[in-house]
């Protein structure tokens, strides 16, 4: 395990787990927290034994937004941005799945919007804070109003209502809400289902659905998509898994060092 001033990292299982490790305030994203954090999904990206990350808290917040105490808005960021830290979940190759052990406010909630997969604790509070400090939640909305969409969001926003993570999923926002206790059991399955699929056609997956989201008109839609999945098909791992199915055996996925 790696350990630095911020976080947590760990491989294990075919997934990269990095914890947020600033119980004492909640795991507030400091630009060193999202130095870090950016740095970690990096390596999950580049290391060939992980397959997804897992992005979740230490103590008993997920995370509480940004690091208020410490922000100066005069200052120039050193490092990376926390839109550039989205962006950089949103175009990870591999799968992120947010862990929600706990509390999440504000920008915590951009974390859970960008990630591919949530399961959270059925109890943990969920909270769009901003106004309540006289600001908006404008960077996480790029991430969030698509899964909500705008009739949920625009209430939550504007009365920056407290919603457990049962009442998520009702919403969209997350997959899965488990009793505290099966929050990592819950996690392992759904790093196991992934790792059932071949590498690159996860990865694929990935884009296909941020692709199809962009309301191409249908015939350009129905072209593009037609020749992709050709490409798929034709791939080394696309034989493999049509000549296993055909043998009745399990796959060997081409890995990619």
């Amino acid at each position: 395990m790696a350990t630095t001033e911020a976080t947590l990292y760990d491989v294990e299982g075919g997934a990269a787990w990095i914890t947020l490790n600033r119980p004492e305030n909640r795991n507030a994203l400091s630009q060193n927290l999202v130095t870090e954090l950016d740095g970690h999904i990096a390596a999950a990206n580049d290391d060939a034994n992980v397959r997804c990350m897992v992005i979740t808290g230490a103590g008993p917040a997920f995370c509480a937004g940004a690091d208020l105490k410490n922000q100066n808005r005069q200052t120039e960021p050193a490092g990376p941005t926390f839109p550039q830290l989205l962006k950089r979940i949103l175009d990870s190759s591999k799968p992120v799945i947010a862990a929600v052990n706990g509390a999440a406010f504000a920008g915590g909630l951009g974390l859970v919007g960008a990630s591919d997969i949530v399961v959270a604790v059925e109890d943990a509070q969920f909270s769009f804070s901003e106004v309540r400090i006289g600001v908006i939640p404008a960077i996480i909305a790029v991430v969030c109003v698509p899964k909500l969409g705008t009739h949920h969001a625009m209430r939550l926003f504007l009365t920056g209502a407290r919603f457990t993570g049962a009442r998520a999923t009702e919403l969209g926002l997350v997959h899965r809400a488990v009793a505290k206790e099966r929050l990592r059991a819950a996690v392992q399955e759904e790093i196991d289902m992934i790792c059932l699929g071949a590498p690159d056609a996860v990865s694929e997956c990935k884009k296909l659905v941020r692709r199809a989201a962009q309301q191409l008109p249908v015939d350009d839609a129905l072209r593009e998509m037609e020749q992709w999945s050709r490409r798929m098909f034709a791939s080394a791992d696309g034989q493999e898994g049509m000549a296993a199915f055909r043998e009745k055996r399990p796959p060997a996925w081409v890995r990619k060092s």
